[in-house]
C-alpha cells in the first residue's frame, strides 16, 4: 500500500514537472514554426517552389531535429550535468575540474565555454525580438490595417515583459505551462487537418529527399540550411534549465508532446504549401481558419512572451554563473522566490537586453529581416557545447567509449555544417549576435585575466598564516571588539590586515580570517557550508564559508553558521575589513593596453564587495593598494 501510494506520488511529480518544463524549456524550440518553415523558402536563400524542394525541406528539418534535438541534446547530453545543473558554464566547470593536471587542455576548455556563454548572450537578445515580432505579424495576416502597428505593439509588449522581471515569475511561471499545453495541442490540430487533405506530404519522413537534394544542389542546399536551422533554436535550453526540472521530465514533455506537435505542423505548413502555392507568405497562420485567427494570434502572441521569458531568465543565470566562476564583477542580483532559489533578477542586465531588444526590432522591423541574424549564435553554442563534452568525456575515462565518440563526431559535423551555413548570413544581419558575443569575450576574458595578475602579486607579497603570531607582539594595542578580515587565501595572513596594521598599529580583541570559497558544485548544503580553524583560542580563528556557482554570498547568514563552532557575532561590535587591488596605468602605450583600461573601467562601475557580500555600510572598512606593472 506505501509502495502504491510512493509511486503514484513519485509519478504525480513527474507529472508536475514535466508540465513545468513545457512552459520554460520548451518556449524557444516551440514557437520555430511561427517562422523556420517560412524563412526556408523565402528568405534571402529561400528555394525556389517545387514539390520536391518543399519535401527536401521537410526532411531536412525532420532528420535534423531527431538528430540534434532527439539524440544529441535529449538523450545524451542531458547525462551531462554538474550535481544536476547544466548549461555551457556548469559544463565547463565540470570541465575544469577534469582538466586540471592538463593546463593546456584545460585552457582550451576555458574558451570554448566562454565564448559558447557569449554567443547565448547574443541569441537572449534576438529571442525576444523575433519571437514576438512574428507573433504580431499575424495581426496583418487578419487584416492589413494592423501593418504600421505591428512594430509599435512589438515594443510595447517587450517593454512589458521587461518590467515584471523585476516582479519575479513565479506567479507568472504557473500559467506558462498549461498554456504550453494548448499552444503545443493546437500545432497538432492545425498540422493535422492540413496533412489529412494532402497526406502525400509524409513522403518526408524519408531521408533520401533531403540526401538526393544534398547530392542534386550542393550550394543551394548549404544555403537553405541557414533557414532549416531556425528549427532547431531553443534546443540549448534543453540543456541549460535542467537543474529546474531533472532530465526525466524534459525527456518525457519532449517525446510526449513537443517533438510530435513540431512535426505535425511543420509537415501541415508543407502541406498547405503544396495545395496553395500563394500560402507561403505566412503558411502558419493560414493554417488556421479566417474565424480563429484572431485567438491564434493572441495564443502565439502570449507562447512567444513564454518563449523570451526563458532565454530572459537563461542570461540572468548565466551572468550569476559567470560572476561565481570569475569571469565578470560582482553583479547585483535579487531573488525574486523564497522557495525557488534559481528564480533570479539582474537590474543592470535586464534594461541593458530590453534597450538592445528595442534597437533589433527598429533596426530590423520584420521577424524575416531578424531572422537572418538568427541561428548563427545557437548554432555556435551547439558546437562548442559538444566540443566541451568531448573534452569532459575524454577526461573523465581512461578509455572513452569509441562509439560514443563516433556519435558526437557525426553529431557535431552536422552541427559545423550549420554553423558554417549560418555564416553565410553575416552580411544580412548575423554580425549582430556575433559582435555581441565578441564584446561578452573580451569583457569576460579581460576581467579573468586581470583578477589572476592581481592575485598573483597579491600572493606574492603574503605572510604564512603560522607565521601571524610573530607579527602579534606584546606591545601592539588591543582595541575591544571583532574584526573580521575577507581573504582569498585560507593559507595566509590577509593583505589588508597588513595594511591596518602598518597604518593604524592596532588589532582587536578578536580576529577572524575570513574566505569565501567558489566551488565547482551549483549548492553546497549548509552543514557542509563552514569550516573553521583555531589559530590562537578567543582570539584568533580561520574561517572559509563554500558556496556554489549557482549561489549568492551571504555573509551574515553564513556567519550566524559558525555558531556551531562555537563562535558567535554581535554585528554592532563586528568590523569588516575588505581589500581592494586596482591595476596602475600603464607607462608606455602597448598593444594590449586597452585592455587594461578596460578592466580599470569595468572594476569602477561594477559594485561594491560590502554590497554583494551583503554587509551592512556602516560596518565596513575597505582599504585599496595600486598595483604597478
Amino acid at each position: 500500500m506505501t509502495s502504491s501510494a510512493g509511486g503514484s506520488t513519485a509519478r504525480s511529480s513527474l507529472t508536475v514537472l514535466s508540465l513545468a518544463a513545457l512552459g520554460v524549456v520548451y518556449g524557444d524550440i516551440g514557437t520555430s514554426p511561427l517562422y523556420a518553415f517560412k524563412e526556408a523558402l523565402t528568405g534571402a536563400h529561400g528555394l525556389p517552389f517545387t514539390e520536391t524542394n518543399v519535401l527536401a525541406v521537410l526532411s531536412m528539418m525532420f532528420w535534423s531535429i531527431t538528430l540534434i534535438v532527439s539524440l544529441k541534446y535529449v538523450s545524451i547530453v542531458l547525462r551531462f550535468d554538474n550535481g544536476g545543473e547544466g548549461g555551457i558554464l556548469a559544463l565547463l566547470a565540470l570541465a575544469t575540474r577534469l582538466t586540471r593536471a592538463r593546463p593546456r587542455l584545460a585552457w582550451t576548455a576555458a574558451m570554448l565555454g566562454i565564448f559558447g556563454a557569449s554567443l547565448f548572450y547574443g541569441d537572449a537578445i534576438i529571442t525576444p525580438a523575433i519571437s514576438v515580432l512574428s507573433a504580431v505579424e499575424g495581426l496583418s495576416v487578419a487584416t492589413p490595417a494592423f501593418e504600421h502597428w505591428i512594430v509599435p505593439i512589438t515594443i510595447a509588449i517587450l517593454v512589458g515583459l521587461f518590467v515584471i522581471q523585476a516582479h519575479g515569475t513565479g506567479t507568472l511561471g504557473k500559467l506558462f505551462g498549461p498554456v504550453m499545453v494548448v499552444w503545443f495541442l493546437t500545432l497538432a490540430a492545425l498540422g493535422a487537418v492540413s496533412i489529412a487533405h494532402t497526406p502525400g506530404v509524409l513522403a518526408a519522413l524519408d531521408p533520401r529527399y533531403a540526401l538526393s537534394f544534398a547530392w542534386r544542389s550542393p550550394g543551394l542546399s548549404f544555403l537553405v540550411l541557414g533557414a532549416v536551422f531556425l528549427a532547431l533554436t531553443g534546443a540549448e535550453a534543453l540543456y541549460a534549465d535542467m537543474g529546474h526540472f531533472g532530465a526525466k521530465p524534459i525527456r518525457l514533455a519532449w517525446f510526449g508532446l513537443v517533438f510530435p506537435s513540431l512535426m505535425i505542423n511543420y509537415f501541415g505548413q508543407g502541406a498547405l504549401v503544396l495545395r496553395d502555392h500563394a500560402a507561403i507568405k505566412n503558411p502558419f497562420y493560414l493554417l488556421a481558419p479566417q474565424e480563429l485567427l484572431m485567438p491564434l494570434v493572441l495564443l502565439a502572441t502570449v507562447a512567444t512572451v513564454i518563449a523570451s521569458q526563458a532565454t530572459i531568465s537563461g542570461a540572468f543565470s548565466v551572468t550569476q554563473q559567470a560572476t561565481r566562476l570569475g569571469y565578470l564583477p560582482r553583479v547585483p542580483t535579487r531573488h525574486t522566490s523564497e522557495t525557488e532559489r534559481g528564480q533570479i533578477y539582474v537590474p543592470q542586465l535586464s534594461w541593458t537586453m530590453l534597450m538592445l531588444v528595442i534597437l533589433l526590432v527598429l533596426g530590423f522591423k520584420t521577424s524575416s529581416a531578424i531572422a537572418s541574424a538568427y541561428g548563427i549564435a545557437v548554432s555556435g553554442t551547439m558546437v562548442l557545447t559538444t566540443a566541451l563534452i568531448t573534452v569532459v568525456a575524454v577526461s573523465a575515462r581512461k578509455r572513452p567509449n569509441p562509439l560514443f565518440l563516433l556519435v558526437l563526431a557525426l553529431v557535431g559535423s552536422l552541427e559545423f555544417i550549420f554553423f558554417a551555413a549560418n555564416t553565410t548570413k553575416i552580411a544580412d544581419g548575423g554580425w549582430f549576435p556575433l559582435l555581441c558575443g565578441l564584446a561578452l569575450f573580451i569583457l569576460l576574458t579581460t576581467w579573468k585575466r586581470a583578477e589572476t595578475i592581481l592575485t598573483a602579486h597579491e600572493r606574492s607579497k603574503r605572510v604564512p598564516l603560522d607565521a601571524f603570531p610573530t607579527l602579534c607582539s606584546a606591545d601592539i594595542p588591543r582595541v575591544p571588539g571583532t574584526a573580521v578580515y575577507l581573504s582569498p587565501d585560507p593559507g595566509s595572513v590577509p593583505t589588508v590586515l597588513l595594511h591596518n596594521l602598518k597604518h593604524n598599529k592596532v588589532l582587536h580583541q578578536r580576529i577572524v580570517f575570513l574566505t569565501i570559497v567558489n566551488e565547482d558544485l551549483p549548492y553546497v548544503a549548509d552543514f557542509e557550508r563552514t569550516e573553521v580553524q583555531v589559530i590562537e583560542r578567543g582570539h584568533v580563528y580561520q574561517a572559509m564559508l563554500h558556496y556554489g556557482f549557482m549561489e549568492q554570498p551571504d555573509v551574515p547568514k553564513g556567519l550566524k553558521l559558525l555558531e556551531r563552532h562555537g563562535l558567535k557575532f554581535d554585528m554592532m561590535d563586528t568590523t569588516f575589513f575588505l581589500g581592494k587591488a586596482t591595476l596602475a596605468r600603464a607607462d608606455k602605450p602597448g598593444l594590449f593596453t586597452w585592455r587594461r583600461d578596460l578592466f580599470r573601467w569595468m572594476q569602477r562601475n561594477s559594485p561594491a564587495t560590502a554590497e554583494y557580500f551583503k554587509l551592512q555600510p556602516d560596518r565596513v572598512i575597505e582599504l585599496g593598494t595600486r598595483v604597478t606593472l
